[in-house]
């Protein structure tokens, strides 16, 4: 305890050093998604924003180039506004197809501000950049300034689908169609590059001659004056760009070298981005367009400019230096800082130990009085513990001796029971065939009951040791072929495959043959239990030198590996069961083999083998009584359950009442499903599933009602009934659950699942009966209530899935009333199910068929209109879907008993 203490003191001092005098406030994540980034424009107008940003330590910027490609550029503007960018700043390639983009930013809560070309609508936050039309109008203006006689000039415009290219053509046009003095010979389209214009332009020099070319960016500029140079007219005509950057490249150099007449300055723009996104996110009122001042550069002002951007560049270089001082001032102080504290921290370790020291003595006097104490309590409790366990193991005996008495006691009145019911077998053997089935049914069942005690009192010899062997020397073949004669009809009607594969010589052992036939009988009754239809069960017999081994394999399930550990403990089943069992029957199973020295083991992949290994002679069985007389037959202390030997029952009904409903029966137990078919058949057309392909049987039959047990092979009832009510083709069929899980939570979930009524086992068959009579009549209300009222369903507060139905399908319905050609196939196909499920549906919910359903609705709808508009018959007729007025008078009559002329009076 100590030493935690020190350490979680020496953690806080750590952290008390790492605190550093650090910005609190939110980072402010910049995205800037640039059209291109291969002109020096572009590079200078993503430095001035880099610049600018540095200026604000909590602004992080993030730059990312489109290189010219729209599509890149969208997925660009998607991934800012993913990332939840605090502002968006685009450069548009072309206006047209980054609207949209850009749109949805805004749409997303995401300020966003569009740089130097603009798109085709207001939807963003800002626009920052120059007046491109003034851009246009202030090169003509200045071609007219310095012109006296009539002139010509060429027109050279960037991607005309961007909007600078559009606005400076505007401009410049606008200003030369109000003048005499100067004739546009051409406009050339390029993509403000120069290999763009230089073939159109070479070629249109060929029959022209220009006096001034204007081209929208500088770089076209100097292309243009590269073709005039091949021309070699390159004195001869003036040339007007746009963009006078600054640098040894840049329009500024290419004016004072006398290549350009002029260059109109146009700012990037990217330092008062920034400072627009910060204002934005700190809350500051922007205008939402925001216009940047240009100038034309000619001979007269060049110096003057070049002298301007070398003393901006010093001090962009000289703002660059003083933040790198700033910065190494900061790690300085921040460094100095975390010393001071380091040292105080060591202080007060210094001072907090000596305190320690002090506390820490005195502490220990008196932990040694308490631990004193706590171990006088510790000797109480446990002699009160031990006292304790006595009484809950003589009070555990008690039950158990309870629970064997109490088995036994059960014993002697099924013993009567089934005696009784044998008797009455004998001698009613010529009894009609259901009286046979009920007595079979009886005897079957006592004898299962039977089986189960045993099993139970096995379980407690086995416990308290008091189970003792009567071992004699018999073949082990004899007792496989007495328990295997136990399943072969079972095997027969499963469809299941019973091999048997014996070593030549017989096997004998000195084994008690009551407790071996229990196994082999548990082992077998586990894998018939687990083969499907068509699988294969094989018993095989191995004699080794001082050994036999006996191999049951099946082709079942199997056991899950993280299982094997456990299978054999009392009361524990393989996690893939679904099926009701004691989990005593393998226990039971490998203690006999124990008693007997022997082992049982198994391997599961596809399917499971039990491997039971029972050594020779009797040399093993020490302290056991020894019978050395043959035993000429094998005879059980009861006999096993056998199932009744009534045919199979079909899946379908042998005799269909076109007048009754159809019941299917979900239930694994075919004892049950018999006694049920039996009791119902006069009242309902019965179908039976024992679980297997459930939902695909519901769905080929749709019955009037399902009874459904919880417990089955492939699911659970509770799945089976929420996907029944969820599912539109089948929500409408009434489930009612029949089961033997009668606590509360399993109610509540079946409820919840969307079960209609919910029964436990053992029941009473008059009241199974009316609760069939109960649910077939509420749905006969509903469907009564919406065959009166079919354009009555307007409420969304709906509880029953058949509501929601009715409820989806008129709507559908009255949106295509007045379509003639409508049909019930597109009718289905809107609702998402076949023509033969909708017609199901519809008319086990509305008793009506489909067409008859859209006449009525058309008729109803048709009333109204009769009612409270002044359309004409035979307009109302086309307005409901009717394809002829008289085929509309003809049903309306039908139903209506008067024509429509009559009905409106």
């Amino acid at each position: 305890m100590r030493i935690h203490c020190l350490l979680y003191f020496l953690f806080l001092i750590l952290s008390f050093i790492s605190c550093t005098p650090r910005e609190t406030k939110k980072t402010i994540h910049i995205g800037f998604s640039q059209a291109m980034s291969s002109d020096n424009w572009r590079k200078e107008m993503e430095k001035s924003m880099q610049v600018q940003a540095s200026l604000y330590p909590r602004v992080e910027l993030e730059i990312k180039s489109a290189n010219n490609n729209v599509k890149s550029q969208i997925e660009q503007i998607k991934d800012f506004v993913e990332a939840q960018v605090d502002v968006l700043i685009v450069s548009p390639i072309k206006s047209k197809p980054v609207t949209t983009a850009i749109e949805n930013a805004l749409k997303a809560g995401i300020p966003t501000i569009v740089i130097d070309r603009k798109i085709e609508s207001n939807n963003y936050t800002a626009y920052i950049g120059a007046n491109n039309v003034d851009i246009g109008e202030d090169a003509a203006k200045y071609i007219l300034s310095g012109i006296r006689e009539e002139s010509t000039v060429v027109q050279i415009t960037g991607d005309i689908a961007s909007s600078p290219a559009k606005e400076r053509q505007l401009g410049f046009e606008s200003v030369l169609k109000h003048s005499k003095k100067v004739k546009l010979l051409a406009t050339i389209h390029g993509d403000w590059e120069k290999p763009s214009i230089k073939a159109p332009l070479n070629k249109l020099l060929d029959s022209v001659n220009p006096d001034y070319i204007f081209a929208h960016n500088d770089r076209m500029a100097i292309g243009g004056w590269e073709v005039l140079q091949q021309h070699n007219i390159q004195n001869q005509v003036k040339i007007i760009g746009v963009d006078g950057l600054y640098g040894p490249n840049g329009g500024i150099q290419y004016v004072k070298d006398e290549i350009l007449l002029a260059t109109i300055l146009y700012p990037t723009g990217g330092a008062e981005a920034i400072d627009l996104a910060v204002k934005i996110v700190n809350g500051e009122f922007v205008n939402k367009n925001n216009t940047l001042n240009t100038v034309v550069i000619d001979s007269v002002n060049v110096d003057l400019m070049q002298n301007q951007f070398n003393k901006l560049v010093e001090q962009q270089n000289d703002i660059e230096g003083q933040q790198e001082v700033i910065d190494e001032q900061v790690r300085a102080y921040q460094s100095q800082n975390s010393m001071i504290k380091l040292m105080i921290g060591l202080l007060i370790l210094l001072l907090a130990l000596a305190l320690w020291s002090i506390y820490s003595a005195i502490k220990i006097s008196r932990g040694k009085r308490k631990l004193e104490i706590i171990n006088e309590k510790i000797k109480t409790q446990r002699n009160q513990i031990k006292k304790f366990a006595q009484q809950l193991k003589v009070s555990n005996e008690s039950k158990i001796n309870f629970f064997t008495a109490l088995s036994h006691e059960f014993k002697t009145p099924l013993t009567l029971i089934t005696s009784s019911i044998e008797t009455i077998s004998e001698q009613n053997k010529a009894l009609a065939g259901e009286s046979s089935f009920e007595i079979n049914l009886i005897l079957n069942n006592s004898r299962r009951l039977i089986r189960l005690i045993n099993e139970l009192l096995d379980f407690r010899k086995l416990e308290t040791d008091s189970i003792t062997l009567k071992p004699r020397k018999i073949d082990v073949k004899e007792i496989l072929e007495h328990v295997l004669n136990d399943f072969k009809l079972e095997a027969v009607k499963n469809s299941v495959q019973l091999k048997v594969k014996y070593s030549k010589d017989p096997c004998f052992l000195w084994i008690d043959v009551h407790a071996l036939d229990k196994v082999f009988f548990n082992v077998l009754s586990n894998a018939m239990k687990f083969t499907p239809p068509h699988g294969k069960i094989e018993v095989e017999t191995i004699e080794e030198v001082d050994k036999v081994k006996i191999s049951i394999k099946d082709t079942g399930i199997g056991i899950p590996q993280e299982d094997i550990e456990n299978i054999f403990n009392p009361f524990v089943q393989a996690s893939n069961n679904e099926r009701p069992s004691s989990g005593l029957g393998l226990y039971i199973a490998k203690q006999f083999i124990e008693l007997h020295k022997g082992t049982i083991n198994i391997h599961t992949q596809k399917g499971t083998e039990f491997v039971i290994t029972i050594p020779k002679g009797y040399e093993h069985l020490q302290h056991v009584e020894i019978y050395t007389d043959h035993i000429n037959s094998i005879v059980r202390d009861q006999e096993p359950l056998k199932r009744s030997e009534y045919e199979v029952l079909a899946l379908e009904p042998t005799v269909v009442q076109d007048y009754f409903p159809n019941l299917l029966i979900i239930e694994d137990n075919m004892d049950l499903c018999r006694l049920l078919v039996k009791q119902l058949k006069n009242d309902f057309n019965m179908y039976i599933s024992n679980g297997d392909g459930a939902f695909k049987k519901v769905l080929d039959l749709i019955p009037d009602v399902i009874i459904c047990d919880l417990n089955l092979p492939e699911t659970s009832g509770f799945e089976l009934a929420k996907k029944l009510k969820e599912d539109l083709r089948t929500s409408h069929i009434p489930v009612i659950i029949l089961t033997a899980m009668a606590d509360e939570d399993s109610y509540i979930e079946a409820l919840t699942a969307g079960a209609d009524f919910y029964m436990t086992k053992p029941f009473q068959m008059d009241a199974l009966k009316q609760v069939l009579k109960t649910v077939l009549y509420n749905k006969e209300r509903l469907r009564y209530y919406y065959t009166n009222k079919l354009d009555s369903v307007t409420s969304t507060d709906f509880d029953k899935e058949e509501q929601d139905f009715i409820k989806k399908m008129n709507k559908y319905l009255l949106n295509n009333l007045n379509n003639p050609e409508f049909s019930v196939e597109e009718l289905a196909r809107g609702l998402h199910i076949s023509r033969v499920q909708l017609y199901r549906k519809v008319k086990a919910i509305l008793g009506v068929s489909v067409s008859d359903y859209i006449n009525g609705l058309r008729l109803e709808k048709a009333q109204e209109l009769l009612q409270d508009t002044s359309l004409q018959i035979s307009e109302i007729a086309y307005e409901v879907g009717f394809s002829s007025p008289g085929y509309f008078s003809t049903a309306f009559k039908n139903k209506y008993g008067m024509t429509p002329k009559h009905y409106r009076g």
